[in-house]
Order: C-alpha cells, then structure tokens, then sequence
C-alpha cells in the first residue's frame, strides 16, 4: 500500500511541470493536502517542489508554498533549496495569498535553527515593514509567534522584538495582542 501511495504521490508531482495550468493547480492542491498530513512522502520530490515556486499561476506557488512549509517543520534541512523561491513570493505583486504562504514558510524555516533565523530575518523584516496592516497581516503575525517560539538565533530574537514593540504597546485589537504575545514569547 505504501508502495502504491509513494507511486501516486511521484505522478502528481511530475504533473507539475505538466503544460496545464488547471492541472498545475490542481495536483499542487492535493500535494498540499499530502504534506499536511504526510509530510515524508514529499520529501524525495522537493527539488520538484522549489522547482513549481517559479510556474507562472499563484495558486500553484502558494499551495507548493504550504508543503514545503509542512516539509519544513519535519526535515528543514531538505527544504533549504527553497530560499529563491519564496524570496521571490514573498515580493508578488500580483497576489497576497503568494505573499503570505512565503511569509510562513520563511518563518518555519527561520525557526528551526539559529543559523536559518538569522539568514531569513532581512526578508521577514522587509515584509513586515511593506504589508503591515494588509489583509493577510494577522496570519503574518500568527508565523512570527510562531518564530519567536522556536529556535531562532538571539540576534533575530531582538529584532524581532525590536521591531513589534511599538504595536505592542501602542497599537489596537489584533496588532498590538499579537504582538505584544510575541514580545512575551521572546522574554
């Protein structure tokens, strides 16, 4: 049966490439779907994986996005190709949901070295500074709780808290209780 699974999992992920955009779309989808609850079966396709982030449709970047982000928080290591690519979604223009897949997946990687936190700190605090109370700012601020509970570096650590301080006691509703429990995560 594992047989099977691992075997259905390398035909959708040679579809990747395939010349459909729907079809793109769709497998991308249900290997997001994979990697949520398994993320190991991905990990022999993750060079495939980085090489969707540059297909030209958003959804196929951003549910590539979230397996490697699910990839991230098993195996780090095996994700760490991915940096050009969510550089590169994490800047989109064209669609938010893009941005913010990007914004998670660099904090799950940020998070799980010192290491990894400092070299993707530039990034998150680009991001912070250019989509600070956008739509999708709330799940931004949901990552970096996230980042300040694992094991990033402690220079990361004091920029992070640095740089959501003043929404920590100034700012309202969700800003300033999101961040004010990163400050706490960061004491």
């Amino acid at each position: 049966m594992a047989d099977t699974a691992a075997t259905e999992v390398s035909g959708l992920v040679e579809e990747l490439s395939g010349a459909s955009r729907r079809r793109r779309q769709e497998v991308a989808h249900t290997l997001a779907l994979v990697a949520r609850s398994r993320p190991e079966t991905l990990l022999p396709h993750v060079d495939a994986l980085v090489d969707a982030l540059f297909r030209p449709e958003a959804q196929t970047r951003w549910e590539v996005l979230d397996a490697l982000s699910a990839i991230a928080e098993k195996d780090p290591d095996s994700v760490t190709g991915a940096f050009d690519g969510a550089e590169a979604s994490l800047f989109d223009d064209g669609s938010a949901t893009v941005r913010l897949a990007a914004f998670v997946f660099l904090c799950r990687l940020g998070a799980s070295s010192p290491e990894r936190s400092d070299e993707v700190w530039p990034l998150i605090d680009e991001a912070i500074q250019c989509y600070h109370g956008d739509a999708e700012y709330r799940d931004m601020l949901a990552a970096l709780l996230a980042l300040a509970q694992g094991n990033a570096s402690d220079a990361t650590r004091k920029a992070l808290a640095a740089r959501v301080k003043f929404d920590s006691e100034s700012g309202s509703g969700y800003i300033k209780s999101f961040s004010a429990e990163i400050v706490q995560a960061l004491s």
